[in-house]
């Protein structure tokens, strides 16, 4: 059991009959009414697809003054960059931008930091190595807006800068010649979660006025892309990028987009917001985690197709490489953690020099899911040490490393994700204080995993294909809009099977006389524990699987668990093991009730043998 604790809702059965009498499919209505969807109007006006943005680019602060200089700089034939992050976001926007200034005929380089020796955002060599090639104008897309220092720094080698962020604001905003950041305080546009390449987008939409449409039809699959990467609120502006970029992705104009397709085994179905998340921007964002997010960023503005081909194959080798270090860190992690006393594993704070800067936010929260608390992953390196910290349960990580802040050279970050710089010498002291901070915040309740249910399915039979094809009404899924989970409790769990060298589980269940093939990423039948015969409870998604030209139901697996069905028999099964336990008997039909069957005794025995040996 991967959650300690599955919120399911009561079905709001009226809700779910308005909208199926209104013709929408049953699991879209489960689900629509789950969200507090309750009638056709709010339906339609939830799952409405604009083709259009909503709101013009000069409502954001500052972006006449950017438009301006831009303009101005392309019409005097300046030398520009356009400086951007090594995420996916940050490549997006990079490519986005650039590609927009190439075709206006401007003289522009790109500069995408290097993870490791570079950091994140502006820096002082980086902008002085600009200024030395003659650039007299910096864009930055996805970062800048933190960089005071940097600013006025560039200021003094006569370099002007536009900057355009979509992160928080400090109280100070740098002294450049335009900020555009929707988080501006005095900044009124209407709509504030644009991605870092959304904001980039209404850069290029502002510059090539009179030409939005195309402009928007070009660029809206890259805009989708590090939208969907960059995990933002799935509404209003978003939504429309994300609808549009995927429903064009098959005609971009993009070659490079078109091989890393291939090679990623993406073009044989239309392509959805699940896949741009899991499959295609893992690749991207590969480049920028082991040091070569140029890589990437030179694949998505080739026009050349043999070129294209030969970095899309590298791009997939480097996210291989990566899962194998992955892999490795997160093997060599667990064993410095079992070295660990129990005092010190409230919170784990691990370190090595061995570690790739680039891989330990990744495991960090693999380890915080693995032993359900907050994880801190610190690579070493002369001395001092870069961290990556995740959060388990809604531990309040920025809160935690205020607090340890006199040990810091410094952080940043947010409640569920955070990094840090710490000096070697005070790694041992920052692991006390942090395990005492995570006790004395949660005491006698840890915190706790939850899964949140959308749709407890009472009605098997009710599921069939046509109903799973219909969820696709509900996309472009992502935070605000998330993938809906369902489940299935009291089923049969009618056989298991690990796959994928037993790093996966095939599994069958049944229930209501309905079968259901299932599949369960990442986990052993030991971890679940859970045997063939069991009655389980199951947390999955809805999808299709296609097999040899042949279309099913699949259940994705998110959790397994006993049954805790209070239509079964283990509840009753769970009260009269209270009465035994707390000295009470039992009458002669609770007995006879009580006594496993000679089935129940052999699968209990079975889990026994495995789990005690013979």
């Amino acid at each position: 059991m991967k959650y300690e604790h599955w919120q399911i809702p009561a079905a709001p059965e009226d809700a779910i009959k308005t909208l199926m009498d209104a013709g929408y499919p049953y699991l879209v209505s489960s689900v629509l009414a789950a969200r507090g969807v309750t009638t056709s109007e709010q339906a339609a006006e939830a799952l409405e697809r604009e083709k259009t943005l909503a709101h013009s680019p000069f409502l954001m602060k500052d972006m006449d003054k950017a438009v301006a200089r831009i303009s101005k700089a392309l019409e005097n034939g300046e030398k520009l960059a356009v400086f951007g992050d090594y995420d996916v976001d940050g490549i997006t926007s990079t490519c986005l931008l650039t590609d927009y200034l190439r075709s206006r005929g401007a003289d522009v380089t790109m500069h995408i930091p290097r993870r490791i020796e570079e950091g994140y955002g502006l820096g002082c060599d980086a902008i002085r190595a600009l200024s030395e090639s003659g650039v007299t104008l910096i864009v930055t897309v996805d970062c800048g807006i933190t960089g005071v220092d940097e600013t006025a720094y560039a200021a003094t080698l006569g370099v002007d800068l536009v900057i355009t962020d979509h992160h928080e604001c400090k109280e100070q905003l740098p002294a450049a010649v335009a900020v555009v950041d929707p988080h501006r305080p005095d900044c009124p546009y209407p709509f504030k979660h644009l991605a870092g390449v959304g904001v980039a987008l209404k850069l290029v939409l502002a510059l090539g006025e009179g030409r939005e449409d195309a402009l928007f039809a070009r660029y809206c699959t890259l805009a989708a892309i590090g939208t969907i990467a960059d995990v933002m609120r799935m509404e209003g502006e978003n939504r429309t990028i994300v609808q549009c970029g995927l429903e064009s992705i098959d005609r971009s104009d993009f070659t490079g987009l078109h091989a890393l397709l291939r090679e990623a085994g993406l073009t044989s179905r239309p392509i959805s917001s699940i896949q741009i998340g899991f499959v295609l921007a893992p690749r991207i964002n590969a480049a920028g985690r082991m040091g070569r997010a140029e890589l990437a960023a030179e694949l998505l503005l080739t026009d050349d197709p043999v070129r294209a081909e030969k970095l899309a194959r590298e791009l997939c080798e480097l996210n291989r490489e990566r899962q194998s270090v992955e892999q490795d860190i997160f093997r060599r992690a667990i064993e410095q953690m079992e070295d660990l006393p129990e005092s010190e594993r409230s919170a784990l704070v691990l370190s090595s020099e061995d570690w790739h800067q680039g891989v330990v936010g990744i495991v960090a929260s693999r380890l915080s899911e693995k032993f359900s608390c907050p994880s801190f992953m610190i690579h070493l390196s002369g001395g001092s040490g870069k961290g990556s910290c995740r959060s388990y349960g809604g531990f309040n990580l920025f809160n935690a490393l205020e607090a340890c802040s006199d040990l810091l050279v410094s952080f940043g970050g947010h409640e569920l994700a955070a990094g840090f710089t710490i000096e070697e010498r005070n790694i041992p002291a920052f692991r006390t204080r942090m395990n005492q901070y995570v006790r004395a915040h949660t005491g006698e309740h840890p915190p706790v995993s939850m899964l949140d249910v959308d749709v407890d399915l009472q009605h098997p039979s009710l599921i069939t294909l046509e109903e799973v094809e219909a969820l696709s009404l509900l996309e472009p899924y992502g935070a605000g809009n998330n993938r809906p989970v369902f489940c299935l409790r009291g089923a049969t769990l009618e056989s298991v099977q690990g796959v994928g060298q037993n790093r996966h589980l095939k599994l069958k269940l049944q229930k209501s006389r309905v079968n259901f093939d299932g599949i369960f990423f990442s986990v052993t039948a030991d971890e679940c524990g859970v045997c063939a015969g069991m009655r389980v409870d199951a947390a999955f998604y809805l999808q299709v699987n296609e097999f040899r030209s042949q279309r099913s139901i699949q259940l994705q697996l998110i959790d397994l668990r006993p049954s805790l069905d209070p239509s079964g028999r283990e509840n009753e099964a769970l009260s009269l093991c209270r009465e035994l336990i707390s000295g009470g008997t039992l009458s002669p039909r609770d007995a006879a009730r009580a006594l496993p069957s000679r089935d129940q005794f052999v699968r209990a025995w079975r889990v026994l043998e495995r789990e005690v040996g013979p």
